[in-house]
């Protein structure tokens, strides 16, 4: 390839940079550069610039070497010609020599690209920078894997490597939006009065509905604190206070599995305020929701007011209490109609206390045999016993059902759940837990296969009306539990059914909901000592347990506690979705793995013996089952 003609050319050294240009007081100008690789344009031709970054890519034509250098905030195609001036030969040995992933300090000249050569999808694009001087700051072995979007590798070495994987544009651009997502819900709030107070990160283990992290005392053997699963009480407690509007950027810890959308850390906007209702709570945080979506994502939101559906609507309708709205596909419950001919499979699930629900599929009743024998050991795997199917093909229905029931009320079953000719429809017959859980997946599923769910939308919602407490077995025993938390205040003039009907109490909950995932929940709270005290009797507390875990919150509610009700969002969930991302983990800096180990540290690990007796503890070990 034949060398250039020099273009402002003219000697430059780490002393002789360009120091004075425009570009040497950029706000991100260091010692070591005066721009960035993300900043230069046409306007900058001519400059003399300091750049510094990573080998993203390089190619060696001969005479001329090209290196794509790369930083946090974009690339810059470097070309070096070693005709041009002996230090742009000495520059030309150096960048012979560099390799993917070298730390590179480059001075030299602002050019445009010849014509045809740009990039428009590059800022700097259309521009290039002709070296006259280049430094390595550091040499880079072969990484794993390549510092690339499309890379295929295991996501665990990708998470051993995480320091690596932030290197490429798609997560490092993920934690750049969770930062401007945050910075902008801390602007929003501090601009309507609330104040941000940090809350202990050891505390004491209370039953928050899920597994504490213990922390050992040294100074006080046999003594535990524990990582807050929330700050619930703090935040409670505040308002006690008379800190009538606070929010915190909480760092939260769980002991529980783990899934795509769950870390054992995790981090949540947290809410309080007093002397609200649940409108004042809900109006905030959609009005919050709706500017920072509009901020930060070209995502479009689906509605807007947010929708309002009732918890039994959402059970009776998705089968799942945060229900993805994106698109339709409603379970129908069948009622009454189950009992039609002589089906027994339908008609014995009624008689144990069950149900049957179906689900309608648009234009799929010409699936082969094989797909739907894949539906329905889905079914199975997902807890049912099985499937029915009911095929509208234009020849006529298509189901085990024809053989148990006449034209007539195979008419009236396939009416009821607005079935057309070309549909699929779906039954499950058992209890109402797993029809609704099994038919809510296949309804996503469907979803999916269909192409009715729309990735730029996010459609959000608020669940509402739940109840207060729900029953379940546990050792043998069938006790209360809240359906939320302990906390959660019920629907005023409902407090006399805690003595009568507790089941029918309705909290002042509401959970917000974004394509299917709950990025949030809170409620309007107990704060009244007599009434908190009746609710933790019901869920089975001891009066020595309730003092022991509770009695610092008793006593300062009769010190005057004002009415007050907030809620907590999932800044990871609520990212992962703004990104559209497929995990939390995408949009965690250092994640750990689904099993919860962080490869990267080796957590967790052993600890040696002279620590455990500092800590006055002892491990004793699972017994490894004999082979």
């Amino acid at each position: 390839m034949a060398s250039r003609p020099p273009r402002n050319a003219s000697p430059s050294s780490r002393d002789q940079s360009a120091a004075d240009t425009p570009r040497a007081r950029s706000r991100l100008a260091t010692a070591l550069r005066t721009t960035t690789c993300g900043d230069l344009t046409a306007a900058d031709v001519g400059q003399r610039v300091a750049l510094t970054g990573w080998v993203g890519h390089r190619r060696d034509y001969g005479k001329l070497v090209f290196i794509d250098l790369r930083d946090r905030y974009g690339l810059t195609q470097v070309v070096v010609d070693p005709e041009r001036s002996p230090e742009s030969a000495a520059a030309h040995a150096v960048a012979t020599e560099a390799r993917l992933e070298y730390v590179l300090r480059v001075e030299g000249v602002v050019a445009k690209r010849l014509p045809g050569k740009e990039n428009p999808h590059l800022k700097t694009g259309e521009i290039e920078v002709e070296a006259q001087h280049i430094e390595v700051l550091n040499a880079a072995k072969t990484t794993p894997f390549p510092i690339a979007d499309h890379v295929t590798a295991d996501e665990s070495l990708r998470l051993k490597y995480r320091y690596l994987d932030l290197r490429r544009e798609s997560i490092r651009g993920n934690v750049v939006l969770r930062h401007r997502a945050v910075k902008f819900i801390r602007d929003f709030l501090d601009e309507r009065g609330f104040i941000e107070v940090e809350t202990p990160i050891l505390t004491k283990s209370t039953p928050e509905g899920a597994r504490d992290y213990l922390v050992p005392s040294r100074l006080y053997p046999g003594e535990f604190y524990a990582l807050p699963q929330a700050p619930q009480q703090f935040k409670q407690l505040l308002m006690v206070a008379g800190i009538d509007r606070y929010f915190q950027i909480a760092r939260c810890f769980r002991d529980e599995d783990l899934r795509a959308d769950r870390q054992p850390e995790f981090t949540q906007l947290d809410v309080e305020m007093s002397f609200i209702a649940e409108e004042d709570v809900m109006g905030l945080i959609e009005q919050l929701l709706i500017e920072l979506i509009s901020a930060t994502t070209a995502k479009r939101i689906q509605q807007v007011p947010f929708p309002r559906i009732s918890f039994a609507e959402a059970m009776a309708k998705y089968g799942i209490d945060r229900p993805d709205i994106r698109f339709e596909l409603p379970l129908v419950e069948l009622g009454e109609l189950a009992r039609l001919g002589t089906f027994g499979v339908f008609s014995s699930a009624l008689d144990r206390g069950g149900v049957v629900k179906g689900l309608r599929v648009p234009g799929l009743a010409t699936a082969t045999r094989k797909e739907l024998d894949e539906l329905t050991e889905l079914a199975k795997a997902l807890g049912a016993k099985g499937l029915v199917t009911l095929a509208l093909l234009p020849e006529g229905p298509k189901s085990p059902l024809t053989k148990y029931t006449t034209p007539e009320e195979l008419g009236r079953i396939v009416a009821h759940l607005g079935g057309q000719t070309g549909d699929l429809l779906l039954f499950v017959a058992d209890s109402a837990k797993v029809a609704n859980d099994v038919l809510s997946r296949l309804r996503g599923r469907m979803g999916e296969r269909l192409g009715l769910i729309d990735t730029d939308v996010l459609a959000l919602c608020w669940v509402v009306d739940f109840p207060l407490l729900e029953v379940i077995e546990e050792a043998g025993k069938t006790r209360y539990h809240a359906t939320h938390n302990p906390f959660s205040g019920m629907r005023p003039g409902e407090e006399p059914l805690l003595a009568t009907d507790p089941l029918k109490v309705t909290a002042r909950q509401y959970d917000i909901i974004c394509n299917g995932y709950e990025i949030g929940g809170g409620s309007i709270r107990i704060n009244v000592a007599d009434l908190q005290h009746r609710v933790f009797e019901l869920l089975g507390l001891s009066e020595e347990q309730i003092v022991e875990q509770f009695g610092h919150m008793l006593e300062a509610f009769g010190f005057g506690a004002p009415p007050h009700g907030g809620i907590a969002l999932g800044i990871d969930r609520l990212v992962m979705l703004l990104a559209g991302a497929e995990t939390i983990r995408d949009v965690i800096p250092f994640a750990k793995m689904q099993n919860g180990q962080d490869p990267m540290m080796g957590a967790p690990s052993p600890v040696t013996e002279e620590q455990l007796r500092e800590l006055h503890l002892r491990t004793h070990m699972p017994e490894k089952p004999q082979a």
